[in-house]
């Protein structure tokens, strides 16, 4: 149907006062994009070092090319695929006990009918989200070092000393369950969320047909949550690198090198300690590249399985 001049004049109004109204929001966007252009993006003309020696006196534009040099040198060192190994063990048991205990305390805590018990257990559990690693190394290194209190509790019941931070056996496990105990509570806010959207119900009519608590969890609440854990386990999937520098770099020490070493403490360690900075920065790029892939690949199966998209 054609528009008369009146109508087109209306609706040409109309627009023109909804993308005036738009346009408040867009300049509170300019802040946060300079913040992005100065500090995520400007940065990025640093990757040029990966390919260069470079020599800080000289700047990037003095420094020599060397093409591929330091990608071929990472890859023909003896620890690099250790380190690696470290990483992807760490970031997948933090993911996998991470999500599992989420999962577990979320059931567990919609089954609390008394409102007061309910808030109080979910503010002490989600508490420990909110703080840094810097503080909480300094609780983890006094509870677990050789004089701290789970030592203290081995020897009263008659159990000899363990050293849980200088251990290459202990150290991992050690990494993976304080960060979980750390983010579980704060991960379970969505699946509880997943849960409340469940129809009561369902659980009403299972009840009465005589089906058990545990019963009504497997047959009713795990799938009704399942497409949320499919989704989240997909979203987790970029982080398989990403082992968490700051908890890993305020626990270890050299003698778990072996163990606890992941690319994000190597890559300081090298290219900031050791000052080579092209070979830390090649490093860092190649993670860069790797976690890019795994974007896109969470992306794909995101839309694939749960019909939902990252972007």
């Amino acid at each position: 149907m054609k528009l008369d001049n009146a109508d087109s004049f209306e609706l040409k109004k109309k627009n023109n006062k909804w993308r005036s109204s738009e346009a408040t929001y867009h300049w509170m966007m300019i802040p946060g994009v300079i913040f992005l252009l100065i500090f995520n993006f400007t940065p990025m003309f640093g990757i040029l070092m990966a390919f260069q020696d470079f020599v800080p006196s000289k700047g990037i534009f003095g420094s020599a090319f060397v093409g591929l040099e330091h990608f071929r040198y990472m890859f023909s060192l003896p620890d690099i695929a250790q380190v690696f190994r470290n990483t992807i063990v760490i970031a997948l048991g933090k993911i996998i006990f991470g999500s599992l205990l989420a999962i577990v305390f979320s059931i567990l805590l919609n089954e609390i009918r008394l409102k007061f018990l309910k808030k109080s257990v979910q503010t002490i559990v989600y508490l420990p989200h909110f703080l840094s690693w810097v503080v909480l190394a300094t609780v983890v290194v006094n509870m677990f070092n050789l004089d701290g209190t789970v030592n203290q509790i081995l020897t009263f019941f008659g159990f000899e000393k363990m050293n849980f931070l200088g251990s290459n056996t202990l150290f991992q496990p050690l990494i993976i369950s304080t960060d979980v105990w750390k983010e579980f509570g704060f991960n379970s806010v969505v699946y509880l969320a997943a849960i409340t959207a469940i129809d009561p119900g369902l659980h009403e009519a299972a009840s009465i047909d005589g089906a058990s608590w545990w019963k009504r969890v497997w047959h009713i609440t795990l799938p009704g949550m399942l497409p949320i854990i499919l989704l989240l386990a997909i979203l987790s999937l970029p982080s398989v690198l990403d082992g968490g520098f700051d908890q890993v770099y305020n626990l270890y020490s050299p003698m778990v090198y072996e163990t606890g070493d992941i690319l994000d403490t190597y890559v300081y360690r090298i290219g900031l300690i050791g000052r080579e900075y092209s070979f830390g920065t090649a490093v860092g790029l190649f993670k860069s590249v790797i976690g890019m892939i795994l974007i896109l690949s969470a992306n794909n199966m995101a839309k694939k399985y749960t019909d939902r998209k990252l972007f």
